[in-house]
């Protein structure tokens, strides 16, 4: 039973950074929301295609936008905490009952 053990504390272990490297990839996207970066960069368009499909369903769902200040990033922020507190944490506890 211990194999089960460690294989769910891998799929939390790479959830975590998974969501780690994520919730920096959203805070480069509101960093670049402040200048006006080149649109043809490949940097750039990256961070757009990679950030934009869940900004999207933020901005459909809830109105985060107040005075022209989106706040889709720190929302989506917010659920990546919920996400690495709750479900990342749960994961790790239940891989440590199995060992």
């Amino acid at each position: 039973m211990y194999f089960v053990g460690y294989f769910i504390m891998a799929v939390a272990n790479v959830l975590h950074y998974v969501l780690f490297f994520y919730m920096w990839i959203i805070i480069a996207r509101a960093v670049l929301s402040w200048v006006s970066p080149d649109p043809y960069n490949p940097i750039v368009r990256f961070i757009y295609k990679v950030t934009e499909p869940v900004m999207y369903q933020v901005r459909s769902r809830l109105p985060v936008s107040f005075g022209g200040i989106d706040f889709a990033p720190v929302v989506v922020i917010l659920i990546i905490y919920f996400l690495q507190i709750f479900v990342v944490n749960s994961l790790m506890r239940f891989s440590q009952s199995l060992l």
